[in-house]
């Protein structure tokens, strides 16, 4: 299992756009869709990862409850599913309904909404104001599969509650960790080192 650390974006970043179908009910979901809110949440996800099935739980548990205090989110999965076909948008539909998703899963079968966001693994998470502007991108929490540490989402947590309420979120952000976006063959992008 090997661990990749995300990018970091720059925070301020103007979420980039994105139009992809939802794997449940085969709409299309575009950033337009979920504006409005007082943070919207961007997920980088995928069902095979063993970080992402780690936290699925409490993750969504999380969302449920920041739902209704003006958070929107999706998941999105970037995987190449020819080489990974657990990620497929069939087998993405029966997680999310399986996991009790209350969000858009959203399959972004170009890759190119990974590029624009420089999503590097999964999970990777990207927290932006009432303004799209960037004001999170890091950790779920300290907890790795077998590491022993409980999986708390403390860090995502924090972040939410100062963006919800308002306040600024510090600058020291810890990166998130996890499997490496499964690029198509030859399409990982410049800036991805594995």
């Amino acid at each position: 299992m090997s661990a990749t650390p995300s990018t970091m974006l720059p925070l301020g970043t103007v979420a980039p756009e994105f139009s992809l179908p939802e794997v449940v009910s085969g709409k299309t979901v575009t950033l337009a869709d979920v504006t409005g809110a007082r943070a919207l949440l961007v997920a980088f996800i995928c069902n095979h990862c063993p970080f992402v099935i780690h936290l699925r739980a409490p993750l969504v548990a999380l969302i449920k409850e920041y739902q209704s205090r003006g958070l929107a989110a999706v998941g999105i999965s970037s995987n190449d599913i020819v080489n990974y076909p657990d990620d497929a948008p069939d087998k993405m539909a029966k997680t999310a309904q399986a996991a009790g998703f209350s969000f858009p899963y959203l399959f972004d079968e170009t890759q190119a909404v990974a590029k624009a966001y420089r999503a590097a693994c999964t999970p990777d998470f990207f927290l932006f104001d009432g303004a799209r502007r960037l004001v999170y991108r890091g950790q779920f929490d300290d907890s790795r599969p077998g590491n022993g540490k409980a999986v708390t989402g403390a860090d995502l947590r924090a972040a939410l509650e100062a963006t919800i309420a308002g306040r600024p979120i510090a600058a020291t952000q810890k990166p998130s960790i996890g499997c490496n976006i499964k690029w198509k063959p030859g399409q990982a992008p410049a800036w991805f080192a594995r």
